[in-house]
């Protein structure tokens, strides 16, 4: 269900916010790996439909402005309770600095605790300290120390 708080709405992604992500995630991967549009489109497609999959936008006047990807996933510990990942955080770079992508973040926690989950873990650049000062200051803490592996040839970030 839609949030709207100060001018924008929180809600899910749909079909017709391909453009308007795909922008945004530019601003997030500024050298992203390519992929042709029908690629892209079809996964756009398939996240959709995809159980415990919601990609959330801040919309103003059908402009997306910021999103992030939240995936709840089953899980047979802690009581069977499910956990969350957080993905693809981004705002704008015209609209950063307005509480939106704060609005957004709680919107998605929020969204996760309701769905029974007892965690949500992101993981964010060891070099970018503005994010990381921004997941603090909404609550998240640095608690476990986080892994990644990479596909062979896919470029790593920090």
């Amino acid at each position: 269900m839609p949030l709207s708080t100060d001018g924008f709405v929180i809600r899910s992604a749909s079909k017709e916010d391909f453009e308007g992500l795909c922008a945004l995630y530019a601003q997030l991967i500024s050298h992203d790996i390519p992929a042709s549009d029908d690629l892209r489109r079809e996964t756009f497609d398939q996240i959709l439909v995809q159980p415990g999959v919601d990609v959330l936008v801040a919309d103003i006047a059908g402009t997306l402005v910021a999103t992030c990807m939240l995936v709840k996933v089953p899980n047979l510990t802690r009581g069977c309770a499910p956990f969350a990942l957080i993905e693809n955080v981004v705002t704008h770079a015209d609209w950063r600095g307005r509480g939106i992508g704060k609005v957004l973040m709680q919107s998605a926690t929020d969204a996760a605790f309701e769905a029974g989950c007892f965690k949500v873990m992101l993981l964010s650049g060891a070099a970018n300290k503005n994010a990381h000062r921004f997941y603090k200051d909404l609550g998240f803490a640095t608690s476990k120390t986080g892994f990644e592996m990479r596909a062979p040839g896919y470029p790593t970030r920090t």
